[in-house]
């Protein structure tokens, strides 16, 4: 599985990404090793996450979402939220 996921970081950005080991990569960003943006807006918190089972829609969902406003962002994150 492939997984394009937001974080929140400290001072309210989001950062997106993708990846094949969610929580491994998770992990990274916390200890400063997942991505030179995260690196110095520690910590990080997973707010969403969307599965794929091709690497290529994983890529386009990532790139979408990256064109988004912050503001497209949240709605995202609330939506998912409110479904689990």
């Amino acid at each position: 599985m492939y997984y394009v996921y937001l974080l929140a970081c400290r001072g309210g950005s989001l950062y997106c990404g993708y990846t094949n080991d969610l929580e491994k990569r998770i992990c990274a960003h916390n200890s400063g090793r997942g991505a030179k943006y995260t690196k110095s807006r520690l910590p990080v918190k997973l707010v969403y996450s969307e599965a794929f089972c091709e690497k290529t829609d994983a890529l386009k969902r990532e790139c979408a979402i990256k064109k988004m406003t912050k503001q497209q962002k949240l709605v995202l994150i609330h939506r998912q939220s409110s479904e689990r």
